[in-house]
């Protein structure tokens, strides 16, 4: 998978053929809620339906649909996947839903964290680049604010049916260095079949096991009268996924073998203050980061060290969860998010993995744990644009069944994952 640079008019007839497919365009928004179709009037927490419900009670929502796989999105939430399940209504809903904030009617300040288990960003976030500070003001919480076209605004529907939907916006953006974009964003989501998710990926499911998985194409397209350099700041693709954390929740992050030298550091765990020892362990190829929503911390991976997949299991709910990317081959350069004047503004991370924890005044967003990656800086000409694609899993399943998987694709038993963080 590698990012792809096409004209507008490309760009046009491809997303025409993509409505033409999905048939008549029809809108989902426009139907009775999904939950309203259902016989089961009541859903306990935790479930598919009992998230639904919450959801379509404050913002019109599309739910995708293949036999017992389902995910829901939220256009007035940027065309989010806000959650997803892998067996129907009353199955476990994976995705981490702000409850609070979405029931107020609020909107808060600086972010409004709805949550949502695959949305799209913008970055860099931070340094002389960054798009959510102001020019010239200093790098502070106060002066941190997401950008209202990837926090507040709502995605154009362009087309739905049951298994795909697509989604517009176009946006503009001033960063710190008092540059202007304009740009849009084209946002495809399709739910994948059993033999789609195995063609993908390689992964064999074996007979038993639940997936749910989809695909969403994003691209983003430089609208404006001039090319985007690296001497006034590069715009990158952004996805973020929270997800619910628990106590036997570990994220499993492959990782290129070979010397610091050669390659640098094998993660950069300083985000938020060095990552205790006992919260993440680096194994031969393999690192081990605890995702329990009990303390804040990030870690991530340089290109040099990322691999084009990361995941999670929680041993106690047997819920593995795979996110793919098309991290490519060559590139130019990766948005630095550091919140500071940076010495090198494109030396940042394409993977990232954070566990949600207490602030230092008690309160705390969530508790949630989050898969992140990034395209590359986008050097883009006007007409021009880049893709970022990712695909998202979530298999369930007896334990020896998901044990085959995991160790064909990250090199662990699920044994040694209950093991890791034991001590």
């Amino acid at each position: 998978m590698r990012p792809n640079h096409r004209s507008s008019q490309s760009l046009l007839v491809f997303l025409l053929l993509i409505v033409f497919f999905i048939g008549g365009c029809k809108n989902q928004t426009q139907k009775k809620p999904m939950e309203e179709q259902s016989a089961p009037a009541v859903y306990q927490p935790g479930t598919f339906g009992y998230d639904l419900r919450l959801l379509n009670k404050h913002q019109k929502t599309v739910v995708l649909k293949r036999d017992e796989a389902m995910i829901a999105l939220i256009p007035g939430y940027q065309g989010r996947v806000m959650t997803s399940a892998s067996s129907g209504m009353n199955g476990m809903s994976f995705g981490w839903i702000n409850y609070k904030l979405i029931e107020s009617g609020k909107k808060a300040a600086h972010f409004n964290n709805y949550g949502g288990e695959e949305r799209l960003w913008l970055g860099p976030e931070g340094g002389q680049f960054s798009i959510f500070f102001a020019p010239g003001v200093p790098f502070t919480f106060e002066n941190w604010q997401v950008p209202a076209p990837i926090d507040t605004d709502t995605f154009d529907l362009v087309a739905a049916n049951d298994t795909i939907a697509v989604f517009r916006k176009d946006i503009q953006l001033v960063n710190y260095n008092n540059v202007r974009f304009n740009l849009k964003i084209d946002r495809i989501v399709t739910l994948l079949t059993r033999s789609q998710i195995e063609a993908r990926t390689g992964i064999s499911l074996p007979a038993g096991v639940q997936p749910v998985a989809y695909e969403t194409n994003n691209l983003l397209t430089n609208t404006g009268k001039i090319t985007w350099t690296r001497e006034g700041g590069l715009l990158s693709i952004w996805m973020l996924g929270q997800l619910i954390s628990s106590p036997t929740n570990v994220v499993m992050v492959p990782f290129v073998e070979g010397s610091v030298d050669e390659l640098g550091p094998v993660v950069n765990d300083s985000y938020f203050g060095k990552v205790p020892a006992n919260r993440l362990k680096i194994l031969k190829d393999l690192i081990l980061f605890k995702a329990d929503g009990l303390q804040r911390g990030k870690i991530g991976l340089s290109p040099l060290r990322a691999k084009n997949f990361i995941g999670s299991y929680d041993f106690g709910k047997q819920v593995l969860t795979i996110l793919f990317y098309n991290k490519p081959d060559t590139y130019k350069g990766y948005v630095n998010s550091m919140w500071e004047i940076q010495k090198n503004p494109f030396a940042g991370d394409v993977l990232n993995s954070y566990n949600d924890g207490p602030l230092e005044d008690g309160s705390q967003l969530g508790p949630f744990y989050e898969l992140e990656d990034s395209s590359p800086a986008a050097a883009l000409k006007p007409g021009e644009n880049l893709k970022q694609l990712n695909l998202t899993i979530h298999i369930t399943g007896e334990e020896s069944a998901l044990n085959e998987i995991l160790v064909k694709l990250f090199g662990i038993t699920v044994a040694e994952i209950r093991q890791s963080f034991s001590k």
